[in-house]
């Protein structure tokens, strides 16, 4: 394969010798997408000269169209998205602008000079925009990055000095907005807030940021700031409506990209079958294929879509890679959960070149500003359009093509994916779906906003119409005190402490019992199903055995050693609807939707050899969750589905078949995951009193994908029988029917029988359509 350091590599034929010999047939589809030359423009006229000089010191002779068509806008004014591609140098835009008024010290009120706020999703995001900054060295302007690794003594000097503040919205909401008077002056002379990376913030986390950013301009109006927003984002179908949802403000949109860019070869790959019919697992062929890059010298990212399996695809790439010459420790895994010093490390060795194999989650996506690697492997559909091309865009160094490999899952989407590559290619990105009214967030948020200054009536401007009602619920819990004035906090705490932006609640730490060394962490929620006791947990390609989880001191104790198996939860859920939102009749059958409180129970794991048979189930004793949400649901009497043809016995497992396929199909058409959603279904459910199907949304309060699902409802059902149907195994597998997440372990299962039930479904639809 050719050296990618040379100017003649060539990704098309490294993709042909990866598909060569006995991988020949695997490669079911190759798109290139061509070469894009670059528009510039010229320096705005307002440009201070010391930035205009740094930049030109960094080999930047012009501004790229939309980077000046961002600066233009933010420099006169008006809040703007600019969402173009990865490596499009979207931070340039705003560094123009927020840059010149920091060196000139425009607007500043005392003799602070101006301010601006940048926030990221990450830390580590946050420390690459210092280091792009730092290194651009404007005179007289102080940048300094403020997070949760900053030191107390280090904190009062950034707020009293600093004039770039880089920080997240966690550290904003918990500290900066509390407060708020000892950030007058910053505060007093904000000119700019940067939010990037601001496709991530959709669904439930979306609304609480959405929150966080009112909160924010309405305490810098309360200092007389009124800060211009510039947010960035990935590719997104509508980046106006998305923009105007987090700010709650009107926002110009910019959209054309005009970088240049080499070609890029996309490829999608399908896992060759075994013997039993079934497909061979996704990580194996990733790491397979991550392992014979590495070998040939191409720095490469393979994306996993968990962190088990982020650890299994280095684990494997790494062992294979072993034996071959230059590749010691040039393989590792990146995912969240790792401790800082350990992501500070990986990134560092990644820029250098040292590391030249990487599994990730998305962590690595969002959280470290490199394009340059040469090729990307997906092990698995990303979830969203624009997730793939965000992460094809990881690849691709200055002035080189590259390769990117999507390796499909044993899951229906995939499945459907492989057959259908229109989709992937000649279909729009999602829109980045979010709901700023939702009570259960702003609820929260408001009482948060009352106690940095009282609410009034007129801070609808900033949260909405619906500011006095929610308001009054929280003078009625005891949350707020009314008076004449306005609302106050009426409790002696933090408000800020009772909102999780991130929906993580209570971290868990991972603690090697015998050295005492802090492995990593876990969401409460998730350390259920991952680190329960006699769990086997992998960190680093290092398996590990938990012996005890203990949740009110959240720590889990684990012991190094490799059982040889690996386990998997199982959980009971039932649902309960509390209210129905909106109705259809299709015939006999109904589709509704609704709010629903939907119970989980973790109540066993099960031991699994690599095989993937199962050699034990050991009863657990852990907390019941329950999640009110959002839901969609679907229901036909018993004596249809006997006109379906199925039998009474037959009922549970179509249904159940039936709700795992519409799960995988969801993020079709929605902006989410199958992790994102969940489902139950149920031979006679007492609020129906008929045979129901339900798929809910995974966060408290509902994040609009099953919204979605209900407007769309014929087309995502139809999609799910024509997978189901089509799929050429006998009785149902992973790319159909079977879910790598169900709780009672993909039983009972009956894939013939969920056709027949969709096909129902939807003929009832069509016999009702002529009549309106």
């Amino acid at each position: 394969m050719d050296d990618p350091t040379s100017p003649t590599f060539d990704p098309q034929t490294a993709l042909d010798r990866l598909a060569s010999g006995a991988r020949s047939g695997r490669l079911r589809h190759v798109r290139t997408v061509p070469a894009r030359q670059g528009r510039s423009a010229p320096w705005p006229t307002w440009c201070a000269a010391p930035v205009k000089a740094a930049l030109l010191g960094q080999g930047i002779q012009a501004p790229w169209e939309h980077q000046a068509q961002v600066a233009e806008l933010a420099r006169s004014g008006q809040h703007v998205i600019v969402s173009t591609g990865t490596a499009s140098g979207k931070s340039l835009g705003y560094l123009v602008p927020v840059l010149t008024a920091l060196s000139e010290g425009t607007g500043a009120v005392t003799g602070r000079g101006a301010t601006a706020l940048y926030l990221a999703p990450t830390k580590a995001l946050g420390a690459d925009q210092e280091t792009r900054v730092q290194g651009l060295a404007v005179p007289g302007v102080r940048v300094a990055r403020l997070d949760g690794d900053t030191p107390t003594e280090e904190r009062r000097w950034v707020r009293e000095h600093a004039h770039y503040v880089l920080t997240n919205p966690d550290l904003l909401h918990h500290t900066l907005l509390p407060g708020h008077e000892r950030w007058a002056p910053f505060l007093r002379s904000l000119r700019y807030v940067v939010v990037d990376e601001c496709h991530i913030y959709r669904g439930v986390f979306g609304a609480h940021v959405s929150a966080v950013l009112r909160r924010l301009l309405r305490v810098a109006a309360r200092y007389g700031a009124t800060p211009t927003v510039v947010l960035a984002s990935a590719t997104v179908a509508e980046p106006e409506p998305l923009g105007r949802a987090l700010l709650g403000q009107d926002v110009v949109a910019v959209t054309a990209d005009a970088s240049p860019r080499r070609e890029t070869v996309v490829a999608l790959w399908q896992p060759d079958e075994r013997e039993d019919g079934r497909r061979r697992s996704t990580v194996g062929e990733a790491a397979d294929l991550l392992t014979d890059l590495v070998g040939a010298g191409v720095q490469t990212v393979a994306f996993a879509r968990s962190r088990p399996g982020v650890e299994q695809v280095a684990s494997r790439a790494r062992d294979a890679s072993a034996g071959l010459p230059g590749t010691a420790g040039a393989v590792a895994a990146y995912r969240g959960g790792y401790l800082p010093e350990e992501r500070r490390a990986l990134e560092s060795a990644l820029r250098e070149r040292r590391l030249m194999g990487l599994a990730a989650t998305s962590a690595l996506e969002l959280g470290i500003d490199i394009a340059g690697l040469d090729a990307v492997v997906m092990a698995g559909w990303p979830g969203t359009r624009a997730s793939f091309w965000q992460q094809v865009g990881r690849a691709g160094r200055s002035g080189a093509p590259s390769l990117a490999l999507l390796v499909a899952a044993d899951d229906p989407l995939d499945a459907y994916l492989l057959d259908h590559p229109e989709l992937i290619f000649e279909a729009p990105v999602e829109s980045c779906v979010l709901d700023p009214e939702n009570p259960y967030v702003l609820g929260p948020h408001l009482a948060a906003a009352a106690a940095e200054l009282p609410l009034t009536e007129q801070d609808e401007r900033w949260f909405g119409t619906g500011l006095r009602a929610l308001a009054e619920q929280l003078v009625v819990g005891g949350v707020l005190r009314a008076r004449p004035t306005g609302w106050y906090w009426a409790r002696p705490d933090r408000a800020s402490d009772h909102v999780a932006l991130r929906g993580a609640g209570q971290t868990v730490q991972i603690v090697d019992s015998r050295s005492g060394r802090v492995l990593g962490t876990v969401d409460e929620a998730r350390a259920l199903t991952t680190v329960h006791e006699g769990a086997v947990y992998v960190h680093q390609g290092e398996p590990y055995v938990v012996t005890s989880l203990d949740l009110d001191a959240s720590v889990a104790l684990v012991v190094h050693g490799d059982p040889g198996w690996t386990t998997r939860a199982r959980s009971e859920s039932s649902f309960r609807i509390r209210a129905r939102h909106t109705e259809a009749r299709w015939g006999a059958a109904t589709l509704a939707s609704g709010r629903v409180e939907v119970t989980t129970q973790v109540t066993a794991f099960q031991r699994v050899l690599p095989d993937g048979s199962v050699i034990g189930t050991h009863p657990l004793d852990l907390p019941a969750r329950t999640l009110v949400t959002q839901a969609v649901w679907w229901t036909l009497p018993a004596e249809e589905l006997a006109l379906a043809g199925l039998s009474e016995q037959d009922v549970p497992g179509a249904l159940h078949a039936a709700e795992h396929a519409s799960i995988g199909m969801l993020p079709l058409l929605a902006t989410c995951d199958r992790w994102d959603i969940g489902g139950v279904s149920t031979a006679l459910h007492p609020d129906t009193g008929l045979p129901t199907v339900m798929v809910y949304d995974g966060y408290p309060g509902g994040a609009g994908f099953s919204h979605r699902a209900f407007r769309e409802a014929a087309q995502w059902l139809a999609a799910t029988r024509d997978l189901v149907e089509s799929c050429r195994c006998a009785e149902g597998c992973p790319a159909c029917v079977q879910s790598p997440k169900c709780g009672n372990g993909n039983e009972p299962l009956d894939k013939a029988g969920a056709v027949a039930v969709l096909d129902h479904l939807l003929s009832e639809r069509d016999a009702v359509l002529p009549t309106g």
